[in-house]
């Protein structure tokens, strides 16, 4: 990213107000450079409310908050990813509410690693501790990554395990990028930035704010293949983050545990609400490793593509084998250019959650699809009579 182009995402960051306007913006033009220089009548037609166009313009100045965020991302290894960027994580796209920006201490290629979130209390049992270390040991191994929130408890027993076991680890914060938070895991949020990769929203200098730890779960959710509970009581954040993986297509995981335990009562709510049962990190290993060789194909082939923005289509070598496939023609004919949700597609086709979600990651990687807010339709280049490579094949 240029330095014009980063000074205007900070400026657009510090705007405040509505990401899905900001993105709405980001979207209309080629860069964050040309969104602002497009001017009001611009902002206006996007979405922006008069508030918003005041405060867009009122940031015009660079603020002390913009020189703390160049002065962070001159640092090695800091880096900014803005809706605009072809390198801005696939997986995270597809939730309701993408952050605009993100600020990445590490290797940013590591938000596209198919990876599982585990997370659970911040007051585990002791056994509770040792499952989050077992799975996130067991899952790192097969080379998945483990993402979670950096919190005390079982969120840092995960992030352990996958450092120790010489896997990726992921940690998303609900502060600041520059403030680890608990503090007590600033050592371990240096280990993190040096094998893996932190992420926030938050540009440096914010601080603690408890209404952005539930937002930060979404981040957790979005950039995962799926979410395992390992202990939780009946109100947390890790129930929060499930409901927001479910909402956003992705599987749902919790280990159960005894009856008189109360950090396992969120867990059996989540399989008494149909998340799945499980007692083994194989189980985790095997229902998410079908769209993970799928992501993997996928980040292969964006590689190997070449970068023009956020709509290039990724292209791979298997885009016309993929769509050959009975189930995605099915899947093809079930999508219109209005957009569909989740449910109406599994109407219409037939098909699971689990699997549609698997193949409109991989038709969205391909330029076929978009989403927004979590319902999905044909790429607008795409006419009536547009059929996929391979229409009519198949039974």
């Amino acid at each position: 990213m240029t330095n014009d182009n980063q000074d205007a995402l900070l400026h657009l960051v510090e705007a405040g107000g509505s990401a899905a306007t900001r993105r709405a913006l980001l979207d209309a033009h080629r860069d964050p450079a040309a969104a602002l220089a497009a001017g009001p009548r611009a902002w206006r037609a996007a979405g922006c409310d008069e508030a918003q166009v005041r405060a867009i313009e009122a940031t015009a100045t660079v603020s002390a908050q913009r020189e703390r965020a160049r002065a962070w991302l001159a640092e090695p290894d800091h880096h900014l990813l803005g809706w605009h960027d072809p390198d801005y994580p696939a997986l995270l796209r597809r939730i309701p509410s993408p952050p605009l920006a993100l600020f990445v201490a590490g290797d940013p290629g590591l938000l596209w690693h198919p990876s599982v979130a585990v997370v659970g209390s911040r007051s585990p049992t002791a056994g509770g501790r040792d499952n989050a270390r077992d799975f996130a040991r067991a899952i790192a191994a097969t080379g998945l990554g483990i993402a979670s929130g950096l919190a005390a408890g079982i969120d840092t027993a995960a992030h352990e395990a996958a450092l120790g076991a010489g896997g990726v680890t992921v940690a998303v914060l609900g502060t600041g990028i520059d403030h680890p938070y608990p503090r007590a895991n600033t050592g371990l949020y240096a280990r993190i930035a040096e094998h893996g990769a932190v992420v926030s929203e938050y540009p440096p200098g914010v601080g603690v704010q408890r209404g952005r730890f539930p937002a930060r779960n979404r981040i957790i959710a979005g950039l995962a293949l799926g979410v395992l509970v390992v202990e939780a009581a009946e109100r947390s954040g890790a129930l929060i983050t499930a409901r927001l993986a479910s909402e956003a297509g992705r599987d749902v995981f919790a280990v159960p545990g005894s009856i008189h335990n109360p950090m396992a009562r969120g867990c059996h709510r989540l399989i008494r609400e149909g998340a799945g049962l499980v007692e083994a990190a194989g189980e985790v290993i095997a229902a998410v490793a079908p769209l993970a060789a799928e992501l993997g194909d996928a980040l292969r082939s964006r590689l190997d593509a070449p970068s023009s923005g956020p709509g290039t289509p990724v292209a791979g070598p298997s885009s016309a084998g993929v769509m050959d496939d009975p189930d995605y023609n099915r899947l093809w004919q079930a999508l219109g250019h209005d957009p569909t949700g989740m449910d109406r597609l599994v109407e219409r086709t037939g098909l699971t959650t689990a699997e549609l979600s698997s193949m409109l990651l991989v038709m969205e990687l391909e330029g076929r699809v978009s989403v927004e807010h979590g319902r999905y339709a044909r790429k607008r280049h795409d006419t009536a009579n547009t059929a996929p490579p391979g229409a009519g094949r198949g039974k």
